[in-house]
């Protein structure tokens, strides 16, 4: 089973709205939202962080978000009182972007560490593992067309970054000027990518082929539309 996350945040539609975006990005993730207090008011309750937590962990740990310092406390304290604390982290990440990647990694069947570290390396992305993979062969580059009717839009980049799990491979997609790293799903949605643009593919590494071909595959077959 995937690693599952909980997002805490002092409002419980805020929480809910982060859950809903993640889980939209890895359906076989269990995301659960806990914010606001009971009564529905403003606020960060243990309570209801300790029965997300035990609804989250399908047996592979859970990785906890908190959108502000107090929603940190809770969600820490809901850790410490877990009977094997090492079961779950508070990841030190941006609520939305942080939830995302990690949502991506779990979906990749990443552990528990490695989605903690794309939750707090979301948006900043690993320069030693692009340097490694930059060292590794010459650049391949392809071109092609996006012919699915919602382009680059939520489900098919997250699709598209998780066709790369486990590969040693730095991939960039160009779109209209403007570059994102193809494993970063929010960095593809910002390239505002539509039906009928072009994007160029560069990738580099070990792996470079494989991913290029994974890719061309998903495009191809219309990201499944």
């Amino acid at each position: 089973m995937s690693v599952g996350l909980v997002i805490v945040s002092h409002s419980e539609r805020l929480a809910a709205g982060v859950a809903e975006l993640a889980a939209q990005m890895a359906p076989d993730v269990r995301v659960v939202p806990a914010g606001g207090l009971a009564g529905g008011d403003i606020g960060t309750d243990f309570e209801k962080v300790t029965a997300a937590l035990s609804d989250a962990d399908t047996g592979s740990g859970v990785v906890l978000l908190y959108d502000l310092g107090s929603a940190q406390m809770t969600a820490e304290m809901a850790v410490e009182a877990l009977g094997d604390p090492g079961t779950a982290v508070v990841a030190d990440a941006p609520l939305v972007e942080g939830a995302v990647a990690a949502a991506v990694a779990a979906q990749g069947g990443k552990d528990l560490d490695a989605v903690t570290r794309a939750a707090t390396g979301a948006g900043v992305g690993s320069e030693a593992e692009q340097a490694l993979a930059a060292e590794e062969g010459e650049p391949i580059t392809e071109e092609f067309e996006l012919r699915n009717e919602v382009g680059l839009h939520a489900r098919p980049a997250a699709m598209l970054a998780r066709c790369l799990a486990g590969l040693r491979a730095d991939v960039r997609v160009r779109v209209r000027g403007s570059e994102a790293d193809a494993a970063s799903v929010l960095g593809l949605m910002g390239l505002g990518a539509r039906k009928g643009d072009r994007a160029t593919l560069v990738a580099t590494g070990a792996d470079a082929e494989e991913a290029v071909r994974r890719i061309l595959a998903l495009v191809a077959d219309d990201f499944g539309e």
